[in-house]
């Protein structure tokens, strides 16, 4: 795996090393080692698919907080997205900034986005799926987010919006 790190501190885009012949290719999308390596955390404790059926789609700005925060890997199996993680960590230099990256089933990236950090995304296709995998389990006491709209963020979606839930428009 190739990890590339982002203007924000935790959050690395990772590439798949691939080793192609003419079957096709074979990749390790996950090694604790090399996570750990990078001081990620490694212990998933949780996977989750999010399928979305319109391009334009939002879901986003969501994170856990403290006793549950949780850091986040993310990858698109079908599809394509665009994929933001926000630092909304009071403390760190970059608080309020985002980055983005464009994940797809094609590229084969993922994205790491660790605690304190919101995530959100848009479908750039039709029929989108993700893969999460969380450090955390799910507590509902402890979900929260950001408006994606907000004017404190700024985040630059690429498409029209198309669908948004109500609790995310809020």
């Amino acid at each position: 795996m190739k990890f590339i790190e982002t203007k924000i501190k935790g959050v690395w885009i990772i590439d798949l090393e691939k080793i192609e012949d003419s079957r096709g290719f074979f990749a390790r999308s996950f090694c604790q080692n090399e996570f750990e390596a990078h001081n990620l955390k490694s212990n998933f404790v949780q996977c989750n698919i999010s399928g979305n059926s319109l391009k334009g789609t939002i879901r986003g700005m969501h994170l856990q907080k403290k006793p549950h925060e949780e850091a986040k890997l993310i990858r698109c199996i079908k599809g394509k997205i665009f994929d933001v993680a926000l630092d909304l960590r009071e403390n760190s230099d970059t608080y309020k900034s985002w980055v983005s990256v464009e994940l797809s089933a094609d590229n084969a990236r993922s994205i790491y986005i660790p605690e304190g950090c919101a995530h959100g995304f848009q479908t750039l296709t039709d029929d989108a799926t993700l893969h999460y995998q969380m450090t955390e389990f799910y507590y509902p006491e402890s979900t929260t987010g950001v408006s994606y709209d907000s004017n404190d963020y700024n985040i630059d979606w690429p498409l029209q919006i198309t669908n948004v839930s109500k609790q995310d428009s809020q």
